[in-house]
């Protein structure tokens, strides 16, 4: 696999960064702050930064839609719902969902993601904040699932999936844990990527932390080699979630912002 090594910001930008919708850098402890949004756009996404997830046949994205009802845009917020099918009776699937990634528009290496949201809950429900690699094929590239919530839970799952754990079924170390939160309130997610570690928060309390260790097995560590860009998305169903009750639906995630934070540390001089 060809090493990607994380690009400066000028370099990121040439690579595809779209800084339309960005504020001046400000320098904050937990790195520079290069890129943010507020969906503060009238009737949709802004496109320049998002696309709507295609449906696919894995349990997280079998009832994705591009229904316009699944999307929308209030008070400064993008909002993604979950609901039965009786929008499109020529669409056989019973459940419709609606998902966003910035795929091929928006994505960095090193630094830190924050997503700021409130999750309604119904049995069934899956939502899910998660990174995967912009150049790279799963499960070798890595992925990093921010975070996500089963059902009526009042905590969320925060894990990592790699060629070491997903297809050697390795777990040392540990690859995941879960933090609390408000299940009735916003709360704020976040993972910082360094090269040689993955740190979770949730509400800047530190989760979790996946280290890099030295190993013969392969794999381990794929996170130092890609940049990622960002899924959000409200699934329903699959193996883990189990069955959907309808008469919860419909139900939607408020998504309020997203930043990231670049750490100049590991970035400057890179090309």
């Amino acid at each position: 696999m060809k090493k990607i090594v994380n690009l400066s910001y000028t370099l990121i930008l040439m690579g595809g960064m779209l800084w339309s919708s960005c504020s001046t850098p400000s320098q904050l402890s937990k790195g520079k702050l290069v890129w943010q949004e507020h969906f503060k756009e009238k009737g949709s996404f802004n496109q320049k930064n998002w696309s709507k997830i295609p449906r696919g046949t894995s349990d997280w994205n079998n009832y994705m839609s591009d229904e316009d009802t699944l999307y929308a845009m209030r008070d400064g917020k993008l909002i993604l719902r979950g609901m039965a099918n009786t929008l499109a009776p020529q669409d056989t699937a019973p459940f419709l969902t609606g998902g966003v990634y910035s795929r091929d528009k928006v994505f960095f290496g090193f630094g830190r993601w924050e997503i700021r949201a409130k999750l309604q809950d119904a049995k069934g429900a899956w939502p899910a904040f998660w990174l995967l690699p912009q150049d790279g094929k799963w499960p070798g590239g890595g992925e990093v699932d921010i975070m996500e919530r089963l059902n009526h839970d009042d905590f969320v799952y925060q894990t990592v999936h790699s060629h070491y754990t997903h297809v050697l079924g390795i777990n040392e170390p540990k690859k995941g844990s879960t933090g609390k939160i408000d299940p009735n309130g916003f709360n704020t997610y976040a993972v910082e990527i360094h090269p040689d570690s993955l740190v979770f928060f949730v509400n800047e309390q530190k989760t979790h932390t996946y280290p890099r260790i030295e190993t013969d097995k392969e794999g381990q560590f794929p996170f130092k080699d890609h940049t990622f860009y960002l899924l959000l998305d409200m699934q329903l169903g699959g193996s883990w979630a189990g069955k959907v009750e309808a008469e919860e639906l419909p139900i939607e995630m408020e998504i309020d912002w997203v930043k990231f934070y670049g750490f100049d540390q590991y970035t400057k001089g890179g090309k």
